[in-house]
């Protein structure tokens, strides 16, 4: 498992960057919640997913670190179950175009 060796949060709380390998990867606040690895939002199975709509404004709250393995990221419209562990926010962050596309156009 590869652990970040930086997390930032910019002063609008709306950008979170995680830096893996001397890799900055850019998340958007809308983006993460969007993505949240929480039930609520995956669901209990597959097909059980929960599409996320009108999140451009949120922002991320706090950080709560979760041991050596994840965050959990606490966001300003009360969602505070997403824990991002490190493999997911990779992820996330290497995979941010094609997510963010499929997001922008659902099937």
């Amino acid at each position: 498992m590869n652990t970040p060796s930086n997390i930032t949060l910019s002063k609008d709380k709306k950008l979170l960057t995680v830096r893996f390998d001397e890799t900055d990867y850019p998340m958007t606040s809308e983006y993460l919640r969007v993505y949240s690895p929480s039930a609520e939002v995956q669901g209990h199975g597959p097909g059980q997913e929960t599409l996320q709509l009108d999140k451009q404004d949120v922002t991320i709250q706090t950080l709560v670190p979760m041991g050596n393995y994840a965050i959990a990221i606490h966001f300003s419209d009360g969602h505070t179950t997403g824990i991002y562990s490190w493999s997911n926010l990779y992820k996330l962050g290497s995979k941010k175009d094609e997510l963010w596309l499929d997001y922008l156009q659902p099937s």
